[in-house]
């Protein structure tokens, strides 16, 4: 009986001490898990939910790369006002860091995962369950109204009436500029969509004919019937490729421009083209199938809705005029700025808009006339030829072809010839200090915006081959990185081409007609680039917000679109614009300075019936971003990126409704006045 209880009591120490022993490994391990041995994932302060946890290959790394971008751009100036660049700035390097601490564009994305394609269906709850959706916060936002009838063609800052009689003087065309609703007063309801609107006619067809229904406007028709411009036919808009000065097609006046300056090369030494006092769009519409991008520009006047039918045609336009402002495109931006009888002053007020075209004109680049001045003897005519051609010989510009109603002249390709003039000769020279990339609300100048001494912005390699070389003008942009510039161009680059090749493969994007696509925040310009080379049959125009680095300048040297843009206001474009808007990163910073109801009722208005939304942000703002977006009947689905549930990122995708508004005066007349009987 004793040994047995001697046996016991032997026992009970054994299992006590071995019992302290483990609660003491316990504590000692939980202290140095979170003294920062991240590795030891089971005594993580987040347990996971999912029955097996493995450790990533890329534990730790970052990959939103055009967040790098934004971020190392330190405290941005105000967009009216930006101070000059400091004297000396402390250059911090950003990139792609591997194991070794040096910079390399060898990284990972993730694999993505076919059963997580992003469908656009009734979902409005993230599919995915973890600890990290717990930081959302849910929001409730009720449905917004449909706005007036007489607003299916709203342009928010162009339709701005009060402030436009408030102008002093509309002599230079001030009531074609931007007049932006005051705070308070902007868009709160969906614009409504017109009766019997149907899809879009898809590209090629669309550059030929669009429906009636969708752009219900005839003054273009009666105004240039007889120009070859477009004419209507049953129940839709024909576009024979005519136009003013180009009445037999504009393949035969292209065809023209090449003979005459052979070194013009569209689609390899020329790829981005303005053309101003566009009309239809046709010159732009037949550049394509060049490989060519043409920005088709013109103002919203008399022959009202051209910027309208070019966009329903496919081709990219923006509505802007020539006016006492700076165009939103950088300098040097243009390879070629192609003017056909578009009614343009270029000598008033000593030249002023002809010097905003040499300001965007790229070093070496042409400008082509064809107005009555090149042609017509008649003693008015001459006179304007004889005051155009002395001011472009004032601009260094050489006339290197006339022949019929065409003259080409081309910019120089440095500042010899300007600093070799007469003292005195006007146009002076702008001041070194002024940024010739500074659009947003500047002012013009009756000034010679100088090319950069470095040949920036001149020195660009042929289509294609731009597209994926890092540009010179890489270094002027400010943002917090020097040596890594070249490395951050490059890791954006195959960081949206990995993102788009699973899109293109998973959602079948060459099948479901993108034509017209915004980026939002565009960076480098790396998802358009993608889309090119993955050969999607569409044109995206890269914005840059004012809140960011401007990045302009290397999106034109790539041989892409693009534009400068405060999100906090409305974007000059018509309603229905867009077949698809991608946002990567954008609210996160946007709703530091504006409302994200603003912009996403902002993003209804351009984004096209059927037409589709990608939203690529922190998890933070997705609820909101959600609720605002089934306030205004989109289909809405949240998504995990495809680096898995724990990622800071998510992706909402987004369908705007195809309900017209015609439908909805249809069901109201059906209703039956309450309190009588049939």
């Amino acid at each position: 009986m004793k040994l047995f209880v001697g046996n016991r009591n032997s026992t009970i120490f054994k299992i006590s001490g071995l019992v302290l022993i483990s609660v003491a490994c316990f504590f000692l391990g939980k202290h140095w898990s979170e003294d920062g041995f991240r590795r030891l994932l089971f005594f993580s302060a987040e347990p996971s939910r999912s029955p097996i946890v493995a450790i990533s290959p890329d534990f730790g790394k970052t990959y939103n790369i055009s967040g790098l971008i934004y971020d190392s751009h330190p405290n941005p100036p105000p967009p009216l006002t930006p101070p000059p660049p400091p004297d000396n700035v402390d250059l911090k390097v950003f990139g792609i860091v591997n194991e070794n601490g040096t910079m390399s564009d060898q990284f990972q994305i993730g694999d993505y995962d076919a059963d997580l394609t992003e469908t656009v269906g009734n979902q409005t709850e993230s599919d995915s369950d973890n600890d990290s959706s717990a930081t959302m916060v849910r929001v409730s936002v009720g449905r917004f109204e449909i706005c007036s009838e007489n607003m299916t063609d709203y342009i928010p800052c162009m339709d701005n009436v009060e402030a436009i009689k408030k102008l002093n003087s509309t002599a230079r065309g001030e009531r074609f500029e931007r007049y932006c609703p005051e705070e308070g007063l902007g868009l709160n309801c969906t614009v409504p969509i017109p009766r019997g609107y149907q899809s879009p006619i898809p590209w090629p067809r669309s550059r030929d004919e669009v429906w009636f229904s969708n752009v219900p406007h005839t003054r273009l028709v009666e105004d240039k019937g007889g120009q070859n411009w477009i004419y209507k036919e049953n129940d839709k808009f024909k576009f024979p490729g005519g136009g003013t000065q180009f009445i037999h097609g504009a393949d035969n006046y292209l065809d023209q421009i090449s003979k005459m300056i052979p070194d013009i090369s569209f689609g390899n030494h020329t790829r981005v083209v303005l053309d101003v006092g566009c009309g239809v769009a046709s010159f732009g519409a037949y550049l394509m199938s060049r490989n060519v991008l043409t920005m088709s520009i013109a103002p919203k006047d008399v022959h009202e809705n051209q910027i309208q039918f070019a966009l329903e045609r496919g081709v990219p336009a923006m509505v802007a005029a020539f006016t006492t402002r700076r165009l939103l495109y950088p300098s040097q931006a243009f390879d070629l700025v192609h003017c056909s009888r578009c009614r343009i002053n270029w000598t008033r007020d000593d030249g002023i808009l002809l010097l905003e075209v040499n300001r965007m004109l790229r070093a070496g680049g042409y400008f082509v006339w064809a107005a009555q001045p090149v042609y017509k003897h008649e003693k008015a005519l001459e006179e304007q030829w004889e005051v155009m051609l002395n001011l472009t010989t004032r601009l260094c510009w050489v006339l290197v072809k006339k022949e019929g109603y065409i003259a080409i002249w081309q910019k120089p390709t440095n500042n010899t010839c300007y600093l070799s003039r007469d003292a005195g000769v006007m146009p002076p020279l702008c001041n070194t200090e002024e940024d010739p990339d500074s659009v947003w609300y500047v002012d013009l100048k009756a000034c010679i915006t100088r090319i950069d001494d470095h040949g920036y912005g001149g020195n660009l390699a042929p289509w294609p081959t731009r597209l994926q070389t890092p540009p010179d003008r890489l270094q002027t942009i400010q943002i917090d990185s020097y040596i890594a510039r070249k490395e951050l161009f490059v890791a954006e680059s195959k960081y949206w081409k990995e993102i788009i090749s699973n899109y293109v493969n998973a959602l079948h994007w060459k099948q479901i007609g993108l034509r017209n696509v915004l980026d939002m925040r565009a960076g480098f310009g790396g998802f358009a680039a993608a889309l090119a080379e993955l050969k999607v049959d569409c044109w995206v125009l890269n914005v840059v917000p004012v809140s960011g680095p401007n990045t302009l300048p290397v999106i034109y040297d790539r041989g892409l679109l693009g534009v400068m843009h405060d999100w906090c206001e409305p974007f000059d474009t018509y309603p229905r614009t867009y077949d698809l808007l991608h946002a990567a990163g954008l609210f996160s910073i946007e709703r530091k300075r504006c409302n994200m109801t603003t912009i996403m009722l902002e993003m209804d208005r351009i984004l096209r019936p059927g037409g589709r939304v990608y939203i690529r942000d922190t998890i933070n703002v997705m609820s909101e971003l959600q609720e605002i977006g089934n306030a205004m009947k989109w289909q809405t689905s949240l998504r995990d990126t495809a680096e898995g549930p724990h990622a800071s990122y998510r992706v909402l995708l987004c369908e705007k409704q195809f309900e017209s508004s015609d439908t909805k005066r249809r069901t109201k007349k059906k209703r039956k006045p309450k309190g009588k009987r049939a």
